[in-house]
């Protein structure tokens, strides 16, 4: 019996500026695990220059993360004109769970401040995993702890 595929969605009101939280998301090979050492170990670029289509970065997550420790991610589409960045999971543990995960990151202006969405697209490795709410709500934190380091810099 095929496993449910799904579709999970956040979004996130942020006081930073849509070209600076873009900027920030967008450099998260270096200021991810500069910034928040707490959650990310290192982010390898493998190919690529780690922002392009078809850059492959390799992720080694803190301790603290709950059930991934390494993922290997593709960026399969950037569209900097309208701040939306695609990646796909080839590799790593959540591949264990998953038989296909999927990442989208849009920010959006709104106000002075911008409209941060983050969804995934993905297909269970058997019936009996749950939704990846998990990750949700990882990636939620992480665009909060984004928005407050942007702040403080300034």
């Amino acid at each position: 019996m095929a496993s449910a595929g799904g579709k999970l969605e956040v979004e996130l009101e942020v006081k930073s500026s849509a070209d600076k939280f873009w900027g920030s998301i967008r450099d998260s090979t270096t200021l991810f695990p500069k910034a928040f050492s707490h959650d990310y170990k290192s982010i390898q670029v493998l190919e690529g220059d780690g922002k392009a289509p078809g850059s492959v970065r390799l992720i080694t997550y803190a301790d603290g993360s709950p059930i991934v420790k390494v993922s290997t991610e593709k960026i399969e589409n950037v569209d900097e004109a309208n701040k939306v960045v695609t990646y796909k999971v080839i590799d790593g543990d959540l591949l264990k769970y998953y038989k296909a995960f999927k990442g989208i990151v849009s920010v959006n202006p709104k106000g002075e401040g911008s409209l941060v969405k983050w969804a995934c697209e993905f297909e269970k490795a058997s019936d009996d995993v749950p939704d990846p709410s998990v990750i949700k709500d990882f990636a939620l934190k992480n665009f909060q702890e984004v928005d407050d380091y942007i702040l403080k810099a300034n």
